[in-house]
Order: C-alpha cells, then sequence, then structure tokens
C-alpha cells in the first residue's frame, strides 16, 4: 500500500535556459487578474511532472524540438503565460503581456524509463534535476510565470516537468493549456478548446459584501511548527482499499464520492498522526472546482483559478475518537457550502480584506486533481504514462497539502495515488493508522497527547 521514494540516482545535463516568445505577435496590454487569483494563498509556484514512453511511430523525432515548436504555437492563444505579473494598489495583480515568453529548459538523463521502476508516483528521484529552479525565476512578480523543462531519456522516452505560477491557472486550467500544446505538437492549427480570459467574471463586487461563512480565512492563533525531518510517502487506494473504507461508515454514507470518503479517512489519520491537543480545533480544506457551480456555468475555455477552499473544522478528541462517518459528514457538508453566492462573496472578502492567505494553522488540504487530466496531454507520443503534481506538501507552507492522482499499479487496477508529507515519527503513527483502518481493526489509542499546530 505505501510506498517510499527510490534509491535511483541518475545523471542530467541541461542546456542554458531559454525564453519562448509566441510564434506570431500578440497584444501588448494589461490584464486583470480576478479577486480569486490573487490571493496570497496562491501567491506560489507548483510543480507538474509527465513521464512519456519511447514510441517507435515517432523515430526520428526529437521531443525537445517538437515541443519548443509547439508552445510558441500555442502562446499566440494563451499569450498572458508569455507575460510577466505586475502588482498594482491594493496588492492587485496584472499581468503585463509583453510577449517576453515562458522559460525553457533542453536537458538529457543517463537514464531510462523502466529504471524509474514498474510505480511511478511521488516523491520521484532527483526532481531538483528533473525540473531545475533556474536562480532568480521563483518570484511570483516580473518572472517568468512558467519553466518548462524537456529531459530526453537513454530509452527514447522523456520527461516533461512544468512549474506554473499558481495565480494565473489552477488544476483544470493548466491541463487545458498543456492539451492545446499537445494539439499544436500534432499538427492543430487551433486550439479546439478555445482558451477564455474573462476574469472579470470571479471580481469582486461593488461594494464589496460578505455574504457566507468562510471559516477558511479565519485568523487562528497557534504557530506553524517548523520540522526538519519530513518524509515523503505515497499510498494508493484502489477498489480493495476503498471498498475497506466504505465499509466503515454508516449505511447512508456509502454513496459518498471517493473524494469525501479518501479525504475524511486521510483527516482522521493525519490528526491522530500528529498527537494534536484533543481541546484544539482541526481543520480540513477541500478544494472545490466552481465551474458547474455558477448560473450559466463559466465558459469552458476558463483557464484561470475557480475553485474555493471550504473548510470542516472538528475538535481533534472528536474526531480522533469518533468513527470515521463523523468526520465524512463534515467533509460534506463542507463541500456543499460552494454556490455561485459564495464565490462571489469570497471574492469580496479578498478586496475587503487583503488578500489574505487560507488558515494554516491546525489545517490540513486535499485536491483531487483525477479528473484534471494532466495525463491527457500527447505530444505525439502518446498518453503519459504518469502526469501529475510533482510531489505533496507544495504550497506556501510546506506540508499542508496532498493530492489524489490517477493511478495504475503493478497489477493495472486503477485507482487513487495519495502523496503524504508527515515528520517521520507521525509517518509511522499515521501508516499503522490507515493499516488498521483497512483492515477493518481501529488501532486502540493511549491518551497523552502532544500539542501540534501542523
Amino acid at each position: 500500500m505505501a510506498t517510499s521514494s527510490t534509491s535511483l540516482v541518475f545523471k542530467v545535463h541541461r542546456h542554458e535556459p531559454e525564453l519562448i516568445a509566441p510564434a506570431k505577435p500578440t497584444p501588448h496590454e494589461y490584464k486583470l487578474l480576478s479577486d480569486i487569483d490573487d490571493q496570497e494563498g496562491l501567491r506560489f509556484q507548483i510543480p507538474v511532472i509527465q513521464f512519456y514512453k519511447y514510441n517507435p511511430s515517432m523515430q526520428g523525432k526529437d521531443p525537445v524540438r517538437v515541443i519548443r515548436e509547439a508552445l510558441a504555437q500555442a502562446l499566440v492563444f494563451y499569450y498572458p503565460f508569455a507575460g510577466r505579473l505586475r502588482e498594482g494598489a491594493q496588492r492587485k495583480l496584472m499581468v503585463d503581456c509583453n510577449g517576453e515568453g515562458l522559460m525553457f529548459i533542453e536537458a538529457d538523463a543517463d537514464v531510462t524509463l523502466e529504471q524509474f521502476g514498474d510505480v511511478l508516483q511521488p516523491p520521484f528521484p532527483c526532481l531538483e534535476e528533473l525540473l531545475y529552479d533556474v536562480p532568480g525565476s521563483t518570484g511570483v512578480l516580473n518572472c517568468p510565470v512558467i519553466l518548462i523543462q524537456v529531459t530526453r531519456l537513454r530509452c527514447g522516452g522523456f520527461i516533461f516537468a512544468l512549474r506554473l505560477n499558481h495565480t494565473m491557472s489552477d488544476a483544470a486550467g493548466l491541463a487545458q493549456f498543456m492539451s492545446a500544446v499537445g494539439e499544436m505538437a500534432r499538427g492543430w492549427l487551433t486550439p479546439s478548446i478555445p482558451p477564455v480570459w474573462e476574469r472579470h467574471l470571479l471580481g469582486a463586487r461593488d461594494p464589496p459584501r460578505v455574504t457566507c461563512k468562510h471559516r477558511e480565512y479565519e485568523e487562528v492563533e497557534g504557530t506553524i511548527v517548523p520540522y526538519d525531518d519530513m518524509v515523503h510517502r505515497s499510498f494508493f487506494f484502489g477498489p480493495t482499499e476503498v471498498s475497506a473504507l466504505r465499509k466503515l461508515v454508516p449505511k447512508h454514507l456509502r454513496k459518498c464520492s471517493t473524494f469525501e470518503l479518501l479525504t475524511a479517512c486521510l483527516w482522521r489519520c493525519r490528526t491522530i498522526a500528529i498527537q494534536a491537543n484533543p481541546e484544539e480545533e482541526v481543520r480540513i480544506i477541500c478544494i472545490v472546482n466552481a465551474r458547474s457551480r455558477f448560473n450559466p456555468p463559466l465558459p469552458s475555455g476558463y483557464y484561470g483559478n475557480a475553485f474555493a477552499f471550504p473548510v470542516a473544522v472538528a475538535q481533534a478528541g472528536k474526531l480522533c475518537q469518533n468513527p470515521l462517518g463523523y468526520s465524512l459528514e463534515l467533509v460534506k457538508q463542507a463541500k456543499n457550502d460552494v454556490t455561485e453566492e459564495y464565490m462571489k462573496s469570497l471574492a469580496d472578502l479578498m478586496v475587503i480584506k487583503g488578500r489574505p492567505h487560507f488558515t494554516v494553522i491546525r489545517s490540513y488540504l486535499v485536491s483531487d486533481v483525477t479528473r484534471a487530466g494532466f495525463d491527457d496531454a500527447d505530444f505525439g507520443w502518446g498518453k503519459a504514462v504518469y502526469g501529475g503534481p510533482a510531489k505533496g506538501g507544495v504550497g506556501a507552507i510546506p506540508g499542508v497539502a496532498s493530492f489524489l492522482i490517477p493511478f495504475k499499479n503493478k497489477k493495472g487496477e486503477a485507482g487513487i495515488v495519495l502523496p503524504i508529507t508527515l515528520p517521520a515519527r507521525a509517518m509511522e503513527i499515521f501508516v499503522k493508522e490507515l493499516d488498521g483502518m483497512l483492515k477493518g481493526k481501529p488501532i486502540e489509542r493511549k491518551p497523552g497527547f502532544i500539542s501540534s499546530s501542523l
């Protein structure tokens, strides 16, 4: 069930970073981000990675050259990605569409795809070599908003790694851009889904007015405890594991979504693992895509951030002592809170409160990217054998976020892989607790908690 990182070591030879500009002239203008986009909690870089097998039908074609040209063509349609972010009054972010270009790195690695093993999942070995952190490129402002590294492998396969300034797009928006790059690489002249900017659709009202509860932005007392011994592990949930968890909840809750079930399970196990003070409140933040919650829905080509961070809150003691159904009910309710009015209220709150970060004290965030379609991006070599987040725990505060990523295990079973980041001792407790739940034998816990702000 649990797999730890591999010890594979290899060398990567990188060329000097270059800038790829749109293939044709594009409008030079300023475009405002939405009031959902530019909140503090999205002002960071998010890494994505795709692994592609050798394809005999592409013999003689160089993935670096094909993707470089396709990017230049796609940027004609997605020209804000070739610009730079600037900050105006009241911390408002905008894109200076100056056509400078995104950052691109050509690379070669002395390793084959097979050497990564049967199980391609985070954490990946030598990630910092496959997605090089170019000095001076990581700022939110005045830097490339996308960095891409394409690394050829000895077997003829390749790795496509990308880092995105999260204020520009969410998972769905990024996957849409990557799909367009794939279409250009396969000879399309225009993207099948025309990109839509329209960020005003998620702008604050005039005057702004907060009409819903947004506990995810409450100011909570406490400090984030820095940990040096963070451990990264991934956990696979296939039909067997999901079925085992469903048996632990009351019948009226068994039709819940897999996301709701896994989120509730992880929240409970993680709270036990970090040994939270039983009297303190702990939080689970669910990422909810709000595109379909608008009437009419947001345009299909909208590639901005269109999600909310609804939160469920519980006393740590109650969460740990109650069966799984307790946390599941709370997760379901939080997800249902997101409506069109909720999103408008959220945009208004951002303007009124100065674009705050969501609460990270005693919080845990779970994002479902199983339907984002990262692995669908096809540059001519077929779909990716793994496509999705490059690691868990990313964000402004390390270790607070996890992703549900679509995955096939060695047996060919389709399921979900979940990268988790925790301190070493907490990870041991987490593994035992989860194992007990999956075997239908929850572990008896001794009283005596230590306080944690994780």
